[in-house]
């Protein structure tokens, strides 16, 4: 089954189940010079895509890592070894592949819930892994519709001929369906609103010039690449007229984790009284956390910043933005606004209440 994501009347296939049932997917670091495309059934090689970025964007690597559960689950009940024991151990090295985007533990619980489910009502091997799969497919449509939600409940923040700045890749190649911070994009001119996006090209691996100009650019919206030092510039200007960006934990407070740069767009958004939107699904929403003091930050590899031999790099791929710089957040529940422990309180008893539901 294919739920090829649309934007802007082109479709993105970039996820998917391949004809063998293994996971089929667009190879993000190849971009924008190629398109190439991946097919796995095996947790190693998820895993290993999951952490060089193969597959990224929080809503993606959750629907690609219980995709790629289900597939080598499927591949061991037909060698008739799918056990228990096997799947906690797939499901714990997929779950710990990153440690910053909450999707990824949220939708690896999802399908632990479900295959401890069916493991305990004895079913054999064959429904387990059927299960599995249709707990992945689950997911994915869930991701579709998020992402359309998300476009409809943000459209109207978008002033017509806004010049939006967006941050890092929040698209279709971040969710199984039309993205986040893009969807409001995408749905804002589907709307006739004529937006123009300003793209920062986004540091570390350029996300923003790579793939959110490439994915713009592919779906007919205008769009300009920008260093992410010219945004002040761009801003004090009168260039931007509101920032939206993605995010890839969000703690209960309304603090935001987002790839490393939009702490300081949104001190300069604040400085200029330009909006400063952030959005994401309930699933990226970690109602664990009282504040983003607590979020963990992935801290990469040196060698992927040029610097002189023999000198220290830090490499964080995230910071956290305080609640008090976002304008609103943008979610596929409707928008919020400040002050966010009054605003999202309901929202968070009823998911905390979902919570208690499932682990009983």
């Amino acid at each position: 089954m294919s739920s090829a994501s649309t934007q802007g009347g082109l479709p993105l296939d970039h996820i998917g189940w391949s004809v063998g049932g293994g996971v089929r997917y667009l190879d993000q670091t190849q971009l924008p010079d190629a398109e190439v495309y991946r097919e796995t059934a095996d947790i190693d090689e998820m895993v290993e895509a999951i952490k060089m970025l193969r597959v990224r964007g929080a809503p993606l690597i959750g629907v690609s890592a219980a995709m790629g559960l289900a597939a080598a689950a499927a591949v061991e009940a037909r060698n008739a070894q799918l056990t228990l024991e096997w799947f906690e151990n797939a499901a714990a090295r997929l779950a710990g592949a990153r440690p910053t985007a909450v999707n990824l533990a949220w939708a690896i619980d999802r399908m632990r819930a479900a295959g401890r489910s069916a493991f305990t009502q004895r079913a054999g091997v064959n429904d387990v892994a059927a299960t599995l799969h249709n707990e992945a497919q689950a997911i994915w449509d869930e991701d579709i519709a998020m992402c359309v939600a998300i476009g409809a409940a943000g459209t109207a923040l978008v002033p017509r001929s806004a010049t939006i700045l967006t941050h890092c890749n929040a698209g279709a190649l971040a969710t199984g369906g039309m993205g986040t911070a893009l969807a409001v994009i995408y749905r804002a001119h589907a709307d006739g609103k004529e937006p123009s996006v300003v793209s920062t090209e986004t540091r570390p691996l350029r996300q923003g010039a790579r793939l959110t100009v490439w994915e713009l650019h592919r779906a007919g919206i205008p769009v300009t690449a920008i260093v992410d030092s010219a945004a002040a510039s761009f801003m004090a200007g009168g260039k931007i007229d509101c920032v939206i960006t993605g995010a890839d934990r969000i703690a209960a407070n309304g603090d935001v984790a987002n790839k490393i740069g939009t702490y300081g767009l949104a001190v300069l958004a604040k400085a200029h009284g330009i909006p400063f939107y952030v959005a994401a699904p309930l699933s990226t929403f970690d109602w664990t956390l009282a504040s983003g003091d607590a979020i963990p930050i992935e801290e990469r590899a040196g060698d992927e910043v040029a610097a002189a031999p023999g000198v220290p790099v830090r490499n964080p791929a995230f910071d956290v933005t305080p609640a008090d710089l976002v304008s609103a957040l943008i979610t596929d529940r409707g928008v919020f606004r400040p002050p966010y422990a009054e605003s999202l309180a309901t929202v968070a008893a009823r998911e905390a209440s979902d919570v208690r539901r499932t682990v009983d």
